[in-house]
């Protein structure tokens, strides 16, 4: 049998700064607009906050959020190996924010901070998580650099849970089942859609997704009255920007929703801050039976409406989004 000339090329390492020179300007803005990356790297969704957020006479490199949970994140990185100043600057900026995620960035982790990491970890409870990241360029032949985020260091849960005093509370059957139910939610839309990076669901009764857009999230959840719920959620803090996205979206109701093949409620909800455009079903956790065809539909209408309404919320203009 004649032997087969098999080519295979090798990565290549990239030095950082050839392509990302300067930190602040051109590193930071660039992780901004690739914080989904970041996050699917952490197995989250992170929404951008503020960039350079200040404490004290220091600033943050990027304030986030996770969009489920609304935990606060505080992000450094540094085009650098890390050192002793960056490490104290983590835990300011971490104290300054009460952050509930650090996530430290860097070229190289040096072994006493990568330990440093692992130690917080295991002496706090699971309500902070400290990650190390180290960021890296490779190139295949003459291709242009791609990247690649390396998590070096993250939380041990089950460690984390035994210093954990509110791990000891025994969570209830409905809790739960809420928990089980969309954990089987999110790795179906993982797995199966790309749908999200996200990867632990949580013990209540819905979940929330990015849009690509901070302030504008696609919702499940089970509501009141026996019923589950897809929605758009839109909460960017500010009342009047809210309600002028609500009215925008209103003014093209008859297409959105002959695009998504269904009437939709749309609850511009004046008594509160935020708006919300969505669509009902019958369902219960309650209803264990039901379960798959309700996590089914719940899947069918958060994929229609991440088609139709990234599409409009694109066409907005810049500053009302």
């Amino acid at each position: 049998m004649e032997r087969q000339n098999i080519k295979v090329s090798s990565l290549t390492p990239v030095e950082l700064r050839e392509v990302w020179r300067n930190e602040a300007t051109d590193f930071t803005p660039w992780l901004v607009e690739n914080l989904q990356a970041l996050g699917a790297a952490l197995g989250m969704e992170l929404e951008v906050g503020q960039r350079e957020a200040p404490v004290g006479s220091f600033s943050l490199d990027i304030l986030a959020s996770e969009v489920n949970t609304n935990r606060t994140v505080v992000i450094e990185n540094q085009l650098e190996d890390t050192n002793h100043d960056h490490l104290g600057k983590v835990l300011t900026y971490a104290a300054g924010y009460n952050a509930d995620v650090v996530v430290w960035l860097a070229k190289e982790f040096r072994e006493e901070h990568r330990q440093t990491l692992d130690w917080l970890n295991s002496r706090t409870g699971t309500q902070t998580e400290f990650y190390g990241v180290v960021i890296e360029l490779v190139k295949i032949d003459d291709s242009r650099p791609a990247y690649n985020f390396d998590v070096i260091a993250k939380p041990n849960y089950w460690r984390k849970s035994r210093v954990d005093d509110t791990s000891t509370r025994i969570p209830s059957e409905r809790r739960e089942a809420y928990q089980a139910f969309f954990q089987s939610l999110i790795d179906k839309l993982r797995e199966e859609h790309r749908f999200t990076s996200a990867r632990a669901a949580q013990p209540q009764g819905f979940y929330s997704f990015s849009s690509g857009f901070n302030g504008v999230k696609y919702g499940a959840s089970f509501a009141q009255g026996g019923r589950a719920r897809v929605d758009l959620y839109i909460d960017t803090g500010d009342l009047d920007r809210n309600k002028g996205i609500f009215d925008s979206l209103y003014s093209d109701k008859d297409a959105i929703e002959g695009q998504l093949k269904c009437a939709l409620s749309w609850e511009r909800l004046d008594e509160r801050r935020a708006s919300r455009v969505a669509v009902y079903s019958d369902g219960s956790i309650q209803d264990e039976e039901d379960h798959e065809a309700i996590r089914d539909w719940m899947i069918d209408y958060l994929l229609r409406f991440k088609k139709v309404f990234h599409a409009v919320l694109q066409a907005m203009p810049a500053d009302m989004l």
